[in-house]
């Protein structure tokens, strides 16, 4: 993996991930494109992703368990998520993301950017991907770079 290669872990055919992606290829970008479904995760694979985040903040807000109120991901801790995200990775925030040295869960357009060169600077997402990424914030490097 070089330092402006990706590996990003997506649910297969979600289009938000497809914008996702083609965001970071329009940037000159290389995506080593991987099923979260479907990938052998581990906890000591798993747990990076989230760093210091909240618990909360893992989950897949979409995830039917979570929004038909079937699982309160407010009352767990740290293993009892893994355990139930390896028996259900659906209920993991989508995309994972691995580059160089760093890991993320979800799309952080101003983390991106702070890690990678200058020449792959990220145009502004646009309306469509802000809409689409429920709670992240509505910003590109082009815009970060004005705050």
């Amino acid at each position: 993996m070089t330092s402006t290669s990706i590996v990003f872990y997506e649910k297969p055919g979600c289009a938000t991930n497809r914008l996702q992606k083609q965001l970071l290829r329009s940037a000159g970008l290389h995506l080593e494109v991987r099923n979260l479904l479907s990938e052998p995760w581990t906890p000591e694979r798993l747990r990076p992703f989230f760093g210091d985040r909240p618990v909360v903040e893992w989950f897949n807000r979409s995830a039917p368990a979570i929004k038909y109120g079937e699982l309160d991901p407010t009352q767990l801790s740290a293993s009892q998520a893994l355990e139930l995200m390896l028996a259900h990775p659906i209920l993991i925030r989508r995309p994972l993301i691995h580059y160089g040295s760093q890991y993320m869960a979800g799309f952080d357009l101003v983390k991106l950017c702070t890690h990678l060169p200058a020449k792959n600077d990220l145009p502004d997402a646009g309306e469509d991907l802000e809409k689409r990424s429920v709670g992240q914030n509505p910003i590109g490097c082009l815009a970060a770079g004005n705050q």
